[in-house]
């Protein structure tokens, strides 16, 4: 009995330790989903729901207890943050970190989601668990430098982002056209140099669309006004389907030969889930055959313009057509000379 009780204990310590301090903001309080994923080797081998309601009634007490809160009561899902600050003794500060570590591993590795662990040793709860002179994010393309933004502008669309309000713009468009709206914000996203508004526009109910920040001449929050969420929106999955891209995210079955540096970085880099790997038969100008199912967008067609001769596209035949009109126009600029 004893023992049971030690390790309730321990556990309810360290699912303490892994809520952000009081103030913390909606989106960086995890549910519970996240928190039983993040302890994982806590709630021993039950089925999910048997683990899940576990985990529930560890919650219970450490609300009854007054140590965490719900940020967003009646919400779906609950998320959670600690009440007061973390009790902990100066020796036993490392150990609650390592507790945090252990948790951020846990959720992002089975995931691949290593760009939101790194994000998170950078910028967590309570201080960075590794600063600027021990992690630092390298991209693997040039970077150009951010889009130059107005300051009312950006403050207002975080505003309206963290309040769930909409949002009255002035917007030029590509052809310098003006008009004012109503936008309903979803989400924001920064791609490469220039951040984009997921919104609803006035009282469109579909698409959702894309707004470039630095084409907003004015934006005021209006805190009266909820914000109309989109159902079933998912950042994730827009992200995913190419929609951050200008594209619809079609799928296509990617058919590729490859040689030089690709070869050896697609066999630890997959494109997608479910990549296949063939040999080429010997006497091939290239190493590997590559197949895997993933959206068609404007970033990948750039990913295989950038390979260079080191790839080929073998299907579907209309990408490698496009790849081959835009390879002979790049070649043709440089037959003048």
């Amino acid at each position: 009995m004893c023992d049971t009780f030690h390790r309730r204990h321990e556990r309810l310590r360290r699912l303490e330790s892994l809520l952000p301090a009081p103030g913390a903001a909606h989106a960086d309080c995890p549910d519970g989903a996240r928190l039983l994923l993040m302890m994982a080797d806590s709630y021993g081998e039950g089925g999910e729901d048997a683990r899940r309601r576990a985990l529930l009634r560890d919650l219970a007490t450490l609300i009854k207890d007054e140590r965490i809160e719900a940020v967003n009561p009646g919400g779906k899902p609950l998320r959670f943050r600690r009440r007061g600050e973390d009790p902990r003794e100066d020796d036993e500060i490392w150990k609650y970190a390592l507790e945090q570590i252990r948790g951020l591993i846990a959720e992002a590795v089975p995931e691949r989601r290593l760009d939101r662990l790194w994000k998170r040793l950078l910028d967590q709860y309570g201080g960075p668990l590794l600063d600027e002179q021990r992690l630092r994010l390298v991209p693997d393309t040039l970077r150009l430098k951010p889009v130059e933004l107005s300051e009312p502008v950006l403050r207002a669309v975080i505003v309206a982002l963290a309040q769930r309000c909409a949002l009255r713009v002035l917007y030029e468009d590509a052809e310098g056209e003006r008009g004012q709206a109503e936008l309903h914000p979803q989400a924001l996203v920064q791609r490469g140099p220039i951040p984009y508004l997921f919104a609803l526009k006035n009282d469109e109910s579909a698409p959702v669309r894309l707004y470039a920040l630095h084409r907003m001449i004015s934006a005021e929050a209006l805190p009266d006004t909820p914000a109309r969420p989109v159902p079933g929106f998912n950042l994730d999955q827009a992200i995913a389907q190419g929609k951050a891209d200008f594209g619809q995210g079609t799928l296509i079955d990617l058919e590729l030969r490859v040689r030089g540096y690709l070869a050896p970085l697609l066999e630890v880099c997959p494109l997608s889930d479910g990549q296949c790997l063939e040999p080429e038969p010997a006497g091939s100008a290239f190493i590997l055959r590559v197949s895997a199912r993933l959206p068609s967008t404007g970033q990948l067609l750039r990913w295989l313009l950038g390979a260079g001769d080191n790839l080929e596209v073998v299907a579907p035949a209309g990408l490698r057509r496009v790849v081959a009109v835009q390879a002979g126009k790049m070649a043709a600029i440089y037959a003048e000379d």
